[in-house]
């Protein structure tokens, strides 16, 4: 039986639909973290590392990207 992604959307999007999906499910049977457009449920999916997926989520929580 293959995983499927069960996709979620952050309770923090409240901004009219332009955000982003992932799907955390598949990080300890794979070790992705796979990511997609919410306005294109069909469009792309980008598989992240969980590693980088993990640095990526501390670096927003730390500020790292705040525009100046």
């Amino acid at each position: 039986m293959t995983e499927h992604p069960q996709w979620f959307t952050s309770s923090y999007s409240s901004n009219g639909g332009a955000c982003i999906e992932v799907a955390v499910n598949l990080v300890a049977s794979q070790g992705i973290v796979p990511v997609r457009d919410s306005k294109r449920v069909d469009g792309p999916v980008v598989d992240v590392s969980a590693g980088a997926f993990t640095a990526f989520v501390a670096g927003v929580q730390a500020g790292k990207f705040d525009a100046a």
